[in-house]
């Protein structure tokens, strides 16, 4: 179960759902408020979103699963795996923080992009300029996203806070991120990773925020070959 980023639709995995597909089945939807969901103009929690996707799986009849969350959607992984750890198999917590006062900021001046281009803290530093088809390509693809709907979600991922709950994770857990993430510090993938009994950690080198659209290939290996070790758990 692929859960996106604030913001974030089924397209933003087009890179990796072709790749991962030949060997799980894969499920991804839009969170209320992306893509082609809609969010009603009211306050919502962590909880709300971790609702949502369990009623998805209830109605695909799926018992348990793996859940890869993607920054925003991380937070919703660890959120449900909180709260209904007998419904996940295994957790990727990519690009995400524990939320509260325990998120390691990004230093101000690594954040700093022209404001006519603020997309370009989503990709590591030169990225877009070596890349651009790849960039633009990724542009079009992006939805919109209602000014109500961001704004409920930035009220939810406020309110989010799961640092002291960590370590009663006991599904097989991978953080992932991309060294040159300038949306989320890097040093938020070593917090999880510490708290989280027996988590794996992989830094990609040269990868910012969407590390997936970046490095899909490589992402996707590293991905796969966790979940394959863990297919029993």
């Amino acid at each position: 179960m692929l859960l996106e980023g604030l913001g974030g639709d089924i397209p933003g995995w087009r890179r990796n759902i072709p790749h991962l597909a030949r060997h799980l089945r894969v499920v991804a939807y839009d969170l209320r408020g992306n893509g082609r969901s809609t969010m009603p103009d009211e306050p919502i929690t962590m909880q709300t979103l971790v609702d949502d996707t369990l009623a998805l799986v209830d109605a695909l009849g799926i018992d348990r699963a793996s859940f890869y969350g993607q920054s925003f959607g991380g937070m919703i992984a660890q959120q449900l795996a909180l709260t209904h750890p007998e419904r996940v198999r295994a957790l990727v917590l990519a690009a995400t923080h524990a939320g509260g006062d325990h998120v390691v900021p990004v230093p101000d001046e690594r954040r700093t992009v022209p404001k006519d281009r603020p997309w370009l803290t989503l990709y590591a530093p030169g990225f877009a300029e070596a890349n651009p088809e790849h960039v633009a390509d990724d542009l079009r693809c992006a939805s919109a996203q209602t000014k109500h709907a961001a704004r409920r979600q930035w009220e939810a991922m406020r309110g989010f806070d799961s640092w002291g709950r960590l370590p009663e994770l006991r599904a097989p857990t991978l953080v992932v991120h991309g060294a040159e993430d300038r949306l989320i510090d890097p040093g938020n993938a070593q917090v999880l990773a510490d708290r989280i009994p027996g988590a794996q950690l992989a830094i990609l080198d040269g990868a910012g925020h969407v590390y997936h659209s970046e490095q899909a290939d490589r992402a996707d290996e590293i991905v796969l070959d966790f979940l394959h070790a863990h297919a029993d758990a």
